[in-house]
Formats: structure tokens, C-alpha cells, sequence
């Protein structure tokens, strides 16, 4: 099975390169499960000073990356598509593309600096704009690898647990946060673990687990889940299991 492709275009690749190169993902690597490159577009400046951003026509505060270095490290390179730039303006990312994309040969991202990228880029170079929240922030390199990450677990091979991610908050077709978790000392400064999970009663335990996602995902994330949405059963598990 080949490797997961991902290329990365930033004018940083140190601040990316010490990340993806630790934990699961630095294992992935080694290991060849994920192909990561990452591409500094410095690299395709035609001046001496290795310039990549620019004044804004019409005035304003702040530089934007030109069009010419970002265009010239792409078609040199032949990313793996889609290609998206990073943007707070683009479209929302979330688990549901981080499946599709882990299901795909790979992906490729564009980090922007400065007061971002030249609309051109996004435009006519890339195949879509991604944004990982609400925020700005002072470039795409925070974004690429929350990105990388989130699609990269998902790939067979770089979780030690295959089934982990499928346990997890919005996976599955409910999309409920996960469940709490706990570990040993089953006692820790007068606070106990829930009885249950120590019961040995394995039936049990999933419908706790399924009764305390449901609750949670009600109470902090309603907009993934309302009452009217739950079924019977549903209802049943949170009559059992009522909060603590």
C-alpha cells in the first residue's frame, strides 16, 4: 500500500518540520505510512533578497504573498491533489473532510503569511480554501498541522489502536463528543472513577459510555445533537444512567 502523500508550502519549514517529525506522526514517516514534503516557495524568488510578499494594491496595513513564488513551487513540484491554501475566510474543516481526505492518496496544503495570499493563488493555483476556526491567526502554519494531523491519525497504520478514531468525538454517523475517560487509582483525592467501568460488565459499560456521550454532546454541543433527535433508546440510556 503506498504512503499518504502530503505537501506543505511554507515560508517556515523549520516551525513544521519539529512537529512532523515527533510522535505518531514522526513514526508515520519512518515508518513510511505518510509522505510528507514540505516546500519553501523562498526557494523559487527570482530576487536577491528571496522576497515572497508585497505591498497590497489599493493600500492597507500589511504585506500579501505574491502570486509568483507560490505558483512556481507548485508547478515544480506537482503536488498531490486537492491542493487548498489556508485561509480564516475558507471553507470549515472538520472530521467529516479529514475522512474523506484520509481516504484519498493524499492532499496538499499552502500555509499564507503576512496578511495572507494573493487572491490569484487561491483562484486559479489551488483547488479550494480551508479554515480551522473562527480566528486568525499570524500564518497557516498552526492550521496545515492541525490539519495534517487530524487526516493522518485516520490513516490505517500511524494509531497503534485501528479502532481508536472510530470511537471518538465527531466520528460516526451520530457525531457525538466522546464519552469521558478515566484510568488508575480508581481513587484520587476523594474522587473516585465511576463504578461501572470497573464492573467488569462490558454490556453495561458501552450503554454508560453511549448515555454519558449523548449527555455531553446535549449539553456542550446541542448544535451536533437535539433532544428531538434522540431515539427511545436513547432516552432509556439517559434514564439509567442519570448525571452524577
Amino acid at each position: 500500500m503506498s504512503p499518504i502523500r502530503i505537501d506543505v508550502y511554507s515560508v517556515f519549514p523549520e516551525y513544521l518540520e519539529g512537529a512532523l517529525s515527533a510522535s505518531l506522526l514522526g513514526k508515520a514517516r519512518t515508518h513510511g505510512v505518510l509522505d510528507v514534503r514540505i516546500h519553501d516557495p523562498r526557494d523559487w524568488s527570482t530576487d536577491a533578497h528571496r522576497s515572497v510578499d508585497d505591498a497590497p494594491f489599493g493600500g492597507g496595513a500589511g504585506m500579501v504573498m505574491t502570486p509568483e513564488p507560490l505558483f512556481a513551487a507548485v508547478e515544480a513540484t506537482e503536488p498531490v491533489r486537492p491542493l487548498f491554501v489556508l485561509s480564516p475566510s475558507g471553507q470549515r474543516f472538520d472530521q467529516a473532510l479529514a475522512t474523506s481526505l484520509a481516504d484519498g492518496p493524499g492532499f496538499s496544503l499552502i500555509c499564507g503569511r503576512y496578511e495572507g495570499v494573493d487572491q490569484r493563488v487561491a483562484d486559479h493555483l489551488c483547488d479550494g480554501e480551508l479554515s480551522i476556526g473562527d480566528y486568525v491567526l499570524a500564518g497557516g502554519e498552526a492550521a496545515a498541522l492541525v490539519v495534517v494531523e487530524a487526516v493522518a491519525r485516520l490513516v490505517p497504520g500511524v494509531v497503534g489502536n485501528d479502532e481508536s478514531p472510530e470511537h471518538e468525538s465527531f466520528s460516526g454517523a451520530a457525531r457525538l463528543l466522546e464519552e469521558p475517560q478515566y484510568t488508575r487509582p480508581a481513587e484520587f483525592r476523594g474522587w473516585s472513577a465511576p463504578e461501572v467501568l470497573r464492573s467488569g460488565d462490558h454490556a453495561r459499560i458501552d450503554r454508560w459510555r453511549r448515555a454519558q456521550a449523548l449527555r455531553r454532546t446535549l449539553d456542550r454541543r446541542p448544535d451536533l445533537l437535539s433532544e428531538d433527535a434522540l431515539t427511545s433508546e436513547d432516552q432509556d440510556l439517559l434514564d439509567e444512567f442519570p448525571p452524577q
